[in-house]
């Protein structure tokens, strides 16, 4: 890679990782501010309300610290951190976030909303988005996997030579 391709890339890799920091935090400000919401309407049970709006943004929490770890590992290799353990470590994070955050919107939140009195829940929620993250998040944590046992292959074959 030229000089120049290297320094367009880290540069990239900076703005992406700027990028990611103004999404969560963004998108976490208006998630922390939906309990000021309830406080501030007068509800009659702020506390039940609360706590159905953590359960049903958990999934985002997920989504978020999955965005965040992709931003964590750009920023490492705009430092010039090697790329193979840096991305290994990106795909094994976020396929658990995205793959528990697809699990989670399918199956755990109808169930923990009917736990906490919602009727119109069903036991698990049909909705293609979140069953696609969950596969995708599996898939990235196999190839997080492979991409180790490639670095421990190419350490064992740079042994022979």
């Amino acid at each position: 890679m030229a000089a120049d391709d290297l320094a367009r890339f880290r540069r990239m890799c900076r703005q992406f990782r700027w990028l990611a920091i103004f999404m969560v935090c963004s998108v976490g400000g208006l998630l922390a501010l939906a309990p000021v919401a309830f406080f501030m309407a007068g509800e009659q049970r702020p506390v039940l309300l609360l706590l159905r709006e953590i359960v049903w943004a958990s999934p985002t929490l997920l989504y978020l610290f999955a965005v965040w770890s992709i931003g964590s590992a750009l920023g490492q290799l705009a430092k010039g951190r090697l790329i193979q353990p840096t991305l290994s470590d990106a795909l094994r994070r976020v396929g658990l976030a995205l793959g528990f955050g697809g699990l989670l919107s399918v199956f755990g939140i109808t169930n923990l909303m009917r736990l906490l009195g919602d009727e119109r829940s069903s036991w698990a929620y049909f909705d293609v988005a979140g069953m696609t993250l969950g596969m995708i998040g599996g898939a990235l944590f196999l190839l997080g996997r492979v991409i180790d046992q490639a670095g421990l292959l190419q350490a064992e074959m740079d042994e022979m030579i």
